[in-house]
């Protein structure tokens, strides 16, 4: 495949991060590995093997875990460490050199990419814009010698297709309808490393190897006890139960598709977890990606593109032509997921309380003084002790295993706004509890998601109410009524302690 090939040409899928040119006597080409953490279906992986390819060069692929960066704990580091072991599983009978570097300690890293990027034809990173990621790319790409590449894979539609952010999930589901389907037939290789032919392992200087020297066996085997030694919230324990890594994910991935998607539709409030798809922490991590989860979907259903609707109402149901499981699914992993990557494009501050919408700034600061029956602080909030048992469990459900249900997540959050002193703090906590615990912490979509609580994404509602003003509002005895509760309650009551394994 030639490095001008028609998947990758222009706007939609490739950025240049500066104005350089590739260096055609450069060593290798080199791909920086931060956002699309997986060696499948993987656009930037398979750009960077295009360009190898092209200039007859070998290709290092580096992976790299800073220790510095905001909520930096065991939880995230165990998680990324564990993909990182099966990548090096899947790199290591292929020509690729594979560099997965841990940090031992803050500021251990800087230069990694510099000195690699040094002797380079090419650096093609992943275009992703959440967290510290996004600025992160930005400001090292400028500086890189050499052309340096940003590539998206982040959703079925690239980001930079949709020229404004959207103000609503119906309007990007309209333009989703118009826009979609070229798209979908315009995929990354679900085996980009089959079959590949290129140079051998290039050398490199000693000093190199000796100052970032690659993650130890040991530790990509042992991950959750390795990351102890390293200086990161040890608080936020491993969840054990839980790893991260492709292999993994594409067994959950499997066994959402093979049993639980058929009840998605009309399951989504069973909170025993039998139709929640459970995939958003391997989708965060990269460690899948959206056009995996696709195929594997349209492979269960047998489906083609002739059996999309012409129909570009921005209804949510009948524009797949998939059963209802399927379609259910598939505006989360398309419309809503793919809502975030548009807000992070668009907005320089997109978790700022000053970015809601106007309507729901006014209508809180309205309500802003309003007496509240319960208020908590941040540490009261973390460990689980308000008056309410349904908040508890869902904080517990949080702690213990990295995530909370989808539909008590919301109620979740619209209570942290019910019982803090103002809506600026509960924004806060919310995202503090979320970004510290949660394993899709950190994410556009979780972002999304986590403003919806107080007004993105939304319109006003009535009738008018203390606190919340206009915001829309969820009622304890309403959630009682709907969730089936007893079996959640009991399986994250505080007899199990607030933490996963045995940390207390």
């Amino acid at each position: 495949m030639s490095a001008e090939a028609d998947l990758f040409s222009g706007p939609p899928r490739v950025r240049t991060l500066n104005g350089r040119g590739h260096d055609i006597d450069g060593d290798y080409v080199l791909y920086w590995m931060v956002g699309a953490r997986r060696t499948r279906h993987n656009f930037a992986l398979e750009r960077a093997l295009s360009w190898a390819s092209e200039a007859g060069r070998p290709l290092i692929v580096l992976e790299a875990l800073r220790v510095d960066y905001r909520w930096a704990s065991a939880r995230h580091h165990a998680f990324v460490i564990q993909g990182m072991a099966d990548n090096r599983a899947a790199f290591a009978d292929t020509p690729v050199r594979y560099w997965p570097y841990v940090e031992p300690e803050p500021g251990a890293g800087k230069g990694l990419v510099d000195a690699l990027a040094a002797r380079a034809v090419v650096v093609v990173t992943d275009d992703w814009p959440g967290f510290f990621v996004g600025p992160m790319i930005e400001s090292v790409g400028a500086r890189l010698p050499v052309r340096t590449e940003a590539v998206d894979g982040n959703g079925l539609l690239p980001i930079d297709h949709a020229t404004k952010g959207f103000a609503r999930a119906y309007d990007l589901r309209r333009f989703l309808q118009r826009e979609l389907r070229p798209w979908l037939v315009r995929v990354p290789s679900a085996e980009p490393l089959a079959d590949i032919v290129l140079p051998s392992d290039p050398e490199l200087p000693a000093e190199v190897e000796e100052r970032w020297p690659r993650a130890s066996r040991e530790l990509l085997a042992h991950p959750c006890s390795g990351v102890r030694d390293l200086p990161v919230d040890q608080d936020v324990p491993p969840v054990t139960d839980t790893p991260g890594g492709s292999v993994h994910g594409r067994e959950v991935l499997q066994r959402f598709v093979g049993e639980r998607m058929r009840h998605y539709a009309e399951g989504r409030r069973d909170v025993t977890d039998v139709t929640a798809s459970e995939l958003s922490p391997w989708l965060h991590y990269g460690h899948l990606g959206a056009h995996e989860v696709f195929a594997a979907i349209t492979e269960s259903e047998g489906w083609t593109p002739d059996r999309l609707s012409t129909s570009k109402s921005g209804a949510r149901e009948g524009w797949w032509g998939m059963s209802p499981g399927a379609e259910g699914y598939l505006d989360q992993l398309v419309t809503w997921r793919e809502l975030g990557f548009n807000l992070y494009r668009h907005n320089p501050r997109p978790d700022d309380y000053e970015t809601l919408p106007d309507w729901a700034q006014a209508t809180l600061e309205e309500h802003a003084s309003d007496e509240r029956e319960w208020t908590y602080e941040l540490d009261q909030f973390e460990r689980a002790e308000t008056h309410d048992e349904v908040w508890n469990a869902a904080q517990r459900q949080l702690l213990r295993s990295g995530v909370i249900h989808n539909y008590l997540r919301m109620y979740w959050g619209k209570m942290v706004l019910a019982w803090s002193a103002s809506p600026q703090e509960a924004l806060a906590i919310v995202f503090e509890l979320n970004n510290r615990w949660a394993l899709d912490g950190r994410d556009p979509n979780s972002s999304t998601g986590i403003t919806w609580v107080f007004g993105r994404y939304d319109r006003p509602w009535g009738p008018e109410r203390e606190v919340f003003g206009k915001v829309r509002y969820m009622s304890p005895e309403n959630t009682r009524k709907k969730l089936r509760l007893a079996a959640y309650l009991e399986r994250w009551d505080a007899q199990g302690g607030l933490f996963s394994g045995s940390r207390e």
